[in-house]
């Protein structure tokens, strides 16, 4: 779907939970791409127990909603991070070691807040990000 001034984009596995809910994975207005809040679900929507695997899961999810947009783009490209966290305490240092896993070479911002509840039940961690969009 596209305006004049912004497109929104899906990737496979969550074109149910945008027609359910009324929302789209990521969005591209003008050289900036926004994605919505990725959860550690699998691609049948899923969330597994494991903390180390929905934290990995979410940041697959934020790569697969970036290139919806674009296939080059990556987590290369992310200046901006916002995680919400159930137990910040269990999810934190997962979190870190995953940034210096996708993100070797350049640290964006990042802003980390303990919540009550996500949106999905078991979630554990969901991360939005702001990447810029060079092509």
């Amino acid at each position: 779907m596209s305006s004049s001034n912004f497109t929104f984009y899906n990737y496979p596995g969550t074109e149910a939970n945008s027609e359910s809910f009324h929302y789209s994975q990521a969005v591209k207005v003008g050289n900036i791409v926004k994605t919505s809040g990725q959860g550690g679900w699998t691609q049948d929507g899923s969330i597994p127990s494991d903390i180390e695997r929905q934290v990995a899961l979410a940041f697959e999810n934020v790569e697969n909603a970036l290139r919806a947009v674009d296939a080059r783009l990556s987590w290369q490209n992310v200046y901006a991070v916002r995680s919400y966290h159930i137990d910040v305490s269990k999810t934190f240092d997962v979190v870190t070691a995953n940034f210096k896993r996708v993100l070797p070479n350049h640290r964006p911002v990042w802003t980390c807040v303990e919540i009550g509840k996500l949106g999905i039940e078991g979630m554990e961690i969901e991360i939005e990000v702001e990447a810029h969009y060079p092509f």
